[in-house]
């Protein structure tokens, strides 16, 4: 089958079924939409000339990821990443939506006009389905509405210098008048949850170890961040999203606020989940990130919640740039680039450690997929393998072992923490909307994803 074609029917021995179980089984594919999903004994096999099935033999069939927080940086840091780059990398990694964030591009997605200079820059380069994140920064209330209605997914603040200047952090004020726009409009405001406090300061150690890093962003940076968000999601009722979860510290109040029926939802990243601080070595600034990879027992406590449900997705926080600004040469964890490049290999990061920890495949489809797809406003259209839901599949090998080298790497800038680790799970096919554009390691011609634009949604408001 010709990497571009469009696909009739898969079919596989394990197919991640409705109920999130394992079968044999056919998924039928029209107008890029899932038609239906037969039992192999129901799939009589009799098709028209023209009907293409992919046999995927015993490969993993499940919905294609969905990963709602990736910096894609185009237009005005495209020497960082761009669109054509970053979902390729997607695609090959079985990612079939990406959100776009708002900063680290010139001019940041804050105004509608704005965001109309992200989707041109979009237009005609995507891979897979990418979608938009808004931003909120000072002043910007009057923007936030014209972008919901223009079709962004929600929004994103930081309650920190966002390390770049043209996305201020915002106040206190800022995120009243942010809600007040946001109240009853179905939208999601999301958080970057660090926040100056006065136990703080730069720290006197070596710039080149990685605990002098650590120590100059502790944990009650996130709690305290976080303890503001549930106060706001509380008062306003305004959906409210944590990024990026590190300090496993929060997760007492991030349960105590879900439990008191706030509408507050929290995702961690593959880097927080899969590397530990005892293991970043000196100097090693591609492991730099805000907030920080945290101590094994962190790790221990986030995968915990993850099982438990308390962290609601994964997500991988895909955030390169340019080699040079790591600071490599220096080494120096104080000046380099915060962020970590791993949008390609966000399955297998997760698997290799779930499998172990006892996560099933409906785990990875909930975490991966399902709840991504929810919170960024695509829940009734992706992350599931159900009749009338986009035909967006990753198919792959579970079992299989490979090894990340710089070659097989396809977003723009190949730095990661990850070159030369091995992992399980590889991808083999990436099927969007039943076009297949990713097999074996080689791409469609063309890039066949869509721009995505939501609906707004509206809520209802109490009488009260």
């Amino acid at each position: 089958m010709e990497l571009g074609s469009t696909v009739s029917a898969v079919k596989s021995t394990r197919v991640l079924l409705g109920n999130q179980q394992v079968g044999s089984a056919v998924i039928l594919i029209r107008d890029g939409k899932i038609h239906q999903v037969l039992s192999a004994e129901e799939f009589t096999g009799d098709v028209e000339p023209c009907f293409q099935v992919l046999d995927a033999g015993d490969s993993v069939v499940m919905p294609g990821i969905v990963d709602c927080h990736v910096h894609v940086n185009e237009p005005g840091r495209t020497s960082w990443e761009g669109f054509w780059t970053a979902t390729r990398a997607a695609a090959a990694g079985g990612v079939t939506t990406i959100v776009d964030m708002p900063l680290n591009s010139i001019p940041p997605t804050t105004t509608l006009a704005n965001l109309q200079v992200k989707l041109r820059e979009a237009t005609g380069k995507c891979f897979v389905d990418t979608a938009f994140w808004g931003g909120v920064i000072p002043g910007n209330q009057l923007e936030l509405q014209p972008m919901i209605q223009a079709g962004v997914a929600g929004f994103k603040c930081f309650l920190i210098h966002s390390g770049v200047d043209e996305f201020p952090h915002v106040s206190h004020g800022d995120l009243q008048a942010a809600m007040e726009q946001l109240r009853g409009t179905g939208s999601v405001l999301l958080f970057h949850a660090e926040k100056e406090v006065q136990q703080t300061s730069e720290s006197n150690g070596d710039p080149q170890r990685y605990d002098t890093f650590l120590q100059s962003r502790p944990d009650i940076m996130e709690v305290e961040a976080i303890r503001s968000v549930v106060q706001l999601c509380t008062e306003y009722q305004v959906r409210c999203h944590v990024v990026h979860l590190s300090s496993a510290q929060a997760l007492p109040l991030i349960l105590e606020a879900k439990k008191g029926g706030a509408p507050l939802t929290v995702e961690t990243t593959h880097h927080y989940l899969n590397l530990t601080a005892e293991d970043v070595p000196a100097g090693a600034t591609q492991f730099k990130c805000c907030p920080p990879i945290r101590s094994a027992h962190n790790q221990d406590q986030l995968w915990a919640a993850l099982k438990e449900g308390h962290i609601d997705m994964v997500v991988s926080d895909h955030s390169p740039c340019t080699p040079d600004l790591k600071k490599l040469d220096l080494g120096d964890f104080t000046q380099a680039w915060g962020g970590i490049s791993s949008l390609q290999f966000g399955l297998p990061l997760f698997w290799s450690t779930a499998s172990q920890k006892g996560f099933q495949f409906g785990d990875a489809v909930r975490l991966l997929c399902k709840n991504t797809a929810q919170l960024c406003g695509l829940g009734q259209q992706k992350g599931s393998l159900e009749p009338g839901y986009d035909a967006d599949l990753v198919i792959w090998d579970p079992e299989k072992e490979f090894e990340i080298k710089e070659e097989g790497i396809h977003h723009k800038n190949k730095l990661t923490p990850y070159l030369g680790v091995p992992l399980r799970g590889v991808v083999r096919s990436t099927i969007v909307r039943g076009q297949l554009v990713y097999r074996d390691g080689s791409f469609s011609t063309e890039p066949l994803g869509k721009t995505l634009l939501l609906t707004p949604r509206t809520v209802p408001q109490d009488d009260a």
